[in-house]
């Protein structure tokens, strides 16, 4: 490929990737907002997440589909567009706007976690590692924007402005990505996808188990954690820039731990100390939530960012090939979003019923000791053939 239109895959491939969390994490810091205006209680406010993750299980099955008929590039290109609807939906008036548009925002999102680790194996083989620390860190890094920009805009436009302001970085990313979805589909995008051997395979579910429990993980956090916060006695707004602190901390852990992972044979120690990290941050914010919070947040976002990155690092290193990737990765995070969909919605019922976080904060911590439990195993070196991963 001659250096533009390198180039322009590049800056396509990053604003893309920092289109995969702002919808979500951008909604938390204004939940409290939300549930005022529409008389929600924690467990339908909690519910609005649950949504969104639901479909990242359920519809991720969509993008190989997609991908299938139109290519990987197209099927990133489709995300984007329905993402942007979504998000313009969601803030629209109702009920119906808010969990229909969060249905939409959920199924783009699902459709570009799915083709991104498929675009890495495609575009970048030689360096699968640094391209995965790329988008894995723009991720984060959009997570951590969105939290950030989320109350000040709230307050000066309210929250519908807030949440519907993501819609502007998805069309930015459609046009960037629009030169790249109209190039010919590469053979290797085309033919059926290997889901029957997959879903035969042991590491296919070590692989998933070990998604679904970081992400419940992440997922807790990033629906309560702001309120968990103003409930400590914390004002809303550091409570929303904590959010994004410990968000900005997952940018540096994102970007050099599948590096140094990558390089390796094998990812169990990185896995074993990102869960450590992760467990210290939940019991941190469980003793001591106001005391030293930007600390806890730092080892949050160090633990939570390097699982993230690994998860999906293992994702690709365990396929062969962009199909084989498309596919485990389709497997991986559908079955993972819907067991770590459970965790919003489950930590706000906890709460509602407790009157308190110790409990949902317990429960939080016994998903991280799951979630290494999975890791260990999924770490170790095995890697599914091409002869395992194709459908006679």
């Amino acid at each position: 490929m001659r250096r533009p239109g390198w180039l322009l895959l590049v800056v396509g491939f990053v604003l893309a990737a920092l289109n995969l969390r702002p919808a979500l994490a951008g909604l938390s810091p204004v939940l409290g907002a939300i549930m005022d205006d529409l008389a929600l209680g924690p467990a339908a406010g909690g519910a609005i997440t649950t949504v969104m993750v639901v479909c990242l299980g359920l519809l991720g099955p969509a993008a190989p589909l997609i991908s299938t008929r139109f290519g990987l590039d197209r099927a990133l290109l489709v995300g984007l567009l329905v993402l942007a609807v979504g998000a313009v939906l969601r803030s629209s008036d109702g009920l119906f706007g808010l969990y229909g548009g969060a249905v939409l925002v959920g199924t783009a999102i699902a459709i570009m976690n799915v083709v991104m680790p498929g675009l890495v194996k495609q575009h970048f083989p030689e360096k699968i590692g640094l391209y995965t620390g790329v988008y894995v860190s723009c991720l984060v890094a959009g997570a951590a924007g969105a939290s950030a920009l989320a109350v000040p805009l709230a307050d000066a436009y309210g929250w519908r402005v807030a949440a519907g302001s993501v819609a502007l970085l998805a069309v930015l990313a459609a046009i960037v990505w629009v030169p790249q979805a109209w190039r010919p589909v590469p053979v290797a995008s085309t033919g059926p996808r290997p889901f029957r051997r997959l879903l035969r395979s042991r590491v296919t579910w070590f692989v998933t188990a070990f998604m679904g429990m970081q992400s419940m993980s992440f997922y807790i956090m990033l629906a309560w954690l702001p309120t968990i916060f103003q409930d400590a006695g914390l004002p809303a707004d550091q409570a929303g820039y904590l959010l994004s602190l410990t968000n900005l901390i997952q940018i540096a852990a994102t970007l050099w731990v599948p590096i140094i992972a990558g390089r390796a044979r094998s990812q169990v120690p990185h896995v074993t100390a990102a869960a450590v990290l992760t467990i210290a941050g939940y019991l941190a914010v469980l003793l001591a939530p106001a005391t030293l919070p930007w600390l806890w947040m730092i080892i949050l976002g160090v633990g939570q960012g390097a699982s993230i990155a690994l998860a999906l690092l293992i994702i690709t290193l365990r396929a062969p090939d962009p199909t084989s990737v498309t596919a485990l990765s389709a497997i991986a995070q559908s079955f993972g979003y819907l067991l770590a969909a459970l965790g919003p919605f489950v930590i706000g019922l906890l709460n509602q019923l407790t009157g308190g976080w110790t409990w949902p904060l317990v429960a939080g911590l016994a998903v991280c000791v799951i979630q290494l439990a999975f890791g260990l195993v999924a770490a170790r070196p095995v890697v599914i053939t091409k002869e395992e991963a194709t459908i006679r």
